[in-house]
């Protein structure tokens, strides 16, 4: 079904793989360097016209586009406003879709949909008013191009499918962006996804993308790399069954995705009225990629991932044929993810031998696509959900599609069957709609199912579970009103291919353009509680670190370090988003960094360290004994966390900037899951450190104190190794690393955050 290559291959010609090179020497005729070779994938020709470098090995990237929601441009966009921001340089697409229901509390959310409104005004940019697109629909329907790059502050940024490389990122880099700045990265690995064979009806894409992500994940095989999509079964696939693809790779941890693209994708650009967006692109004749995952589309049969991670798949048959097994084996899995915080079974979910569903969505960027709707409706049409507990919620990505499947009777024959069908909202893929009763089990076709991310509260007690599956076995479960059922039982199905039409009236009649145009005699409305960032201290000479975390889990996710749905009211308010940092994970976070962040303050406002904090005076006596010149002028105290691999899932930067909020200097992993949260730490002028002590084995734990002498001349002159202590009745010497920094990250550190190394 899905194989990975040990090493770097050979793509000849688009469809053949050749492993050695004397083979290919002997079949062309003539030696082609590997170095040379590389540079005829698809991704490098991107890169390459977007790098404004003359280095092709550290890359300073200029995008053409950017975007984000309703839950990161207000920070993103005060960020940008601290640190000079005078007018959008290039395209900037506040989209609404996360915070779109408008629930009363903390910052109100229309609130923020109106300051997004006045700042399209003021800087230029567009605007997407609330339950019209999810963003990244809107993107692919109004943004995408051939050989384009689009940078968005959201994980599932994904146009590859498009001939658009996009990444998604924390909210710093976007305002690198908005201040003519780069994205600077060392050129990625690229591995080829080689796609061969046809999938057999009843298959859809979500079921290719977790056979995809079960195979890569766990092994990082793409970590941070590119994936190029190639091979003679791309032609087989529609331009959505693609966008079903695409949009998943997030969920492998690889840096962006890139497809050849062909007639099925030109067209997808007439029927949205820009053809002239469209480019051919393909692998050179002879192209080297750093690995190779080939996929026979063949075998892929109806997935599904059970909770709690994307990666946790199995086939449908697998689950149903074996299922006390399974759901012992997640129930296991559970015992770590929940760290035992609440009762949690599976087993009363087996109903006379069979797996009973409670809630089922097709939602979103991943689900809500018009294919996946059309050919699940084309399964439950005649049928019916039932009046029992099973529940079926449909959500069209976008205005434009719902239109359409109105007009073509989509939506009568849903809501005939049961189905109820919302508008476009991201709602079902954060936590923030549609939570299911405690411990239910729901299954949708979106994007992630981390703990909670249906919405549950473990620190309430209450918990659910999330499986991923794709829209028409979803749809197949629904018929048999909640008994889990993959899309291929239903053999007889005539899946009509209804054709897409396109309304460009509904954007132009709604949707804010400035065209670029911005007026800066626009007011900028700001509701009471959008706050502005706290204050934040450039870097001290010597640092103390009290542990005031430790998380031992294999992966931690952005969930985790901070929650997603209900906090969506105060992304706007740092100091009331940082009071829900690691609530979910370890409730007692908050107060033990609050406890340390009074020594920073008492040291910024001229007082004595020890004075705020007592517990101070010992660790200082011992620090002293070996370091006397430690004290006051030098000196900076905060809070660490350790964690294994820190950073998996979400781009949002809040998981780094709320710890920075409450006093963190740095965090200290094995690992870091994603670039993008290492960034984070980095914008927010945290610093990456890495220990390769056993996370079982390490020589400190909560509680400890931990100094680092000379932290500030050591990443000035860019030490590999960092020299530290641990504090107890002596100092115990260890090594931490911050990994590679380019000048602008360590200057950024050395600042104490992005906005004051703007404001210089």
């Amino acid at each position: 079904m899905v194989d990975l290559y040990k090493n770097g291959v050979y793509l000849v010609s688009g469809v053949e793989i050749v492993e050695d090179e004397k083979q290919l020497k002997q079949q062309l005729g003539k030696e082609i360097s590997k170095e040379e070779a590389k540079k005829n994938t698809i991704a490098y020709g991107i890169l390459e016209s977007h790098n404004t470098s003359d280095n092709m090995e550290a890359l300073e990237i200029k995008f053409d586009k950017l975007t984000s929601h309703d839950i990161t441009f207000v920070g993103i966009i005060q960020t940008a406003r601290a640190s000079g921001l005078e007018k959008f340089p290039i395209p900037y697409v506040l989209t609404n879709c996360h915070n779109s229901l408008c629930a009363v509390g903390g910052t109100i959310n229309e609130d923020d949909h109106m300051f997004g409104l006045s700042c399209a005004k003021k800087y230029g940019g567009v605007y997407v008013p609330p339950h019209q697109a999810v963003i990244h629909q809107y993107a692919r329907e109004m943004l995408a191009g051939g050989g384009k790059m689009i940078l968005g502050s959201d994980s599932h940024t994904r146009y590859g499918a498009l001939g658009t490389m996009a990444m998604g990122e924390g909210g710093p880099e976007l305002v690198k962006q908005l201040l003519d700045k780069t994205y600077d990265i060392k050129r990625p690995q690229v591995v080829a996804i080689y796609l061969d064979g046809k999938v057999a009806k009843g298959v859809g894409p979500q079921d290719v993308a977790l056979a995809i992500i079960g195979a890569t994940f766990k092994n990082g095989y793409v970590n941070n790399k590119v994936m190029e999509f190639v091979g003679p079964g791309v032609k087989h696939l529609s331009a959505d069954f693609r966008i079903g693809v695409d949009v998943m790779t997030t969920e492998t941890t690889c840096l962006s995705s890139i497809w050849e693209t062909d007639q099925e994708i030109k067209k997808f650009y007439e029927i949205h009225h820009r053809p002239e967006d469209y480019q051919e692109l393909k692998p050179g004749d002879v192209a080297y990629y750093d690995g190779l995952v080939y996929v026979n589309l063949s075998e892929i049969k109806p997935m599904i991932a059970m909770p709690f991670h994307p990666s946790n798949v199995y086939t449908i048959e697998e689950v149903n044929n074996n299922l006390e097994d399974v759901l012992h084996q997640v129930e296991e899995q559970a015992k770590v993810s929940l760290d035992g915080a609440v009762d949690y079974t599976l087993m009363d979910k087996i109903k006379n031998g069979r797996l009973y569903v409670e809630q089922g969505i097709i939602a979103g960027c991943a689900g809500g696509g018009f294919e996946n709707i059309c050919e699940a409706t084309d399964l439950i049409r005649g049928k019916y959900t039932g009046a029992d507990e099973f529940t079926l919620n449909v959500y069209p990505a976008s205005t434009p599609i719902y239109m359409e499947l109105v007009k073509n009777g989509v939506v009568a024959d849903l809501m005939e069957a049961g189905a109820i069908v919302k508008t476009a909202f991201c709602g079902p893929c954060f936590g923030a709609g549609d939570t299911p009763a405690n411990n239910a089990f729901s299954i949708r076709h979106t994007t992630r199912n981390f703990p909670n991310r249906e919405g549950s509260k473990l620190q309430s007690g209450q918990i659910s579970s999330v499986a991923l599956m794709d829209a028409r076995s979803i749809a197949a479960t629904a018929a048999n009103q909640g008994y889990l059922t993959p899309a291929t039982d239903y053999a007889d199905i005539e899946y009509k291919g209804q054709k897409y039409h396109f309304d460009e009236k509904i954007y132009a009649n709604r949707v804010f353009d400035s065209h670029g145009q911005a007026d800066s005699t626009v007011e900028i409305k700001m509701g009471p509680n959008i706050k502005d960032w706290p204050a934040m201290s450039a870097l001290p000479d010597n640092l103390i670190l009290k542990v005031v975390s430790e998380i031992h889990d294999p992966v931690t996710t952005t969930d985790e370090l901070i929650p997603s749905g209900e906090t969506s009211s105060y992304r706007s308010n740092p100091l009331g988003l940082a009071e829900f940092t690691l609530s979910r994970k370890d409730p007692a976070y908050v107060g033990r960094a609050k406890a340390v962040q009074v020594a920073q303050k008492a040291i910024e406002s001229g007082s004595c360290p020890v004075d705020a904090f007592p517990e101070l005076d010992s660790v200082l006596t011992t620090i002293r004994t070996k370091f006397a010149e430690v004290g006051e002028g030098n000196l900076g105290v905060g809070s660490t966390i350790f964690a294994v691999k820190p950073g998996d899932g979400s781009a949002r930067e809040q998981a780094a900037s709320c710890q920075k909020v409450l006093g963190g200097w740095a965090n200290i992993a094995n690992e870091y899951a994603t670039k993008r949260y290492r960034s984070n730490l980095i914008n927010w002028g945290m610093l990456p450190f890495i220990t390769k002590e056993n996370h079982e084995q390490l020589s400190f734990g909560l509680d400890d104190y931990l100094f680092v002498p000379d932290i500030k001349k050591a990443i000035a002159e860019k030490r590999g190794e960092i020299k530290a202590y641990v504090v107890g009745d002596e100092l115990k010497e260890i090594t931490l690393s911050v990994g590679d920094l380019t000048d602008a990250e360590r200057e950024i550190i050395l600042k104490g955050c992005l906005i004051n190394y703007y404001r210089g």
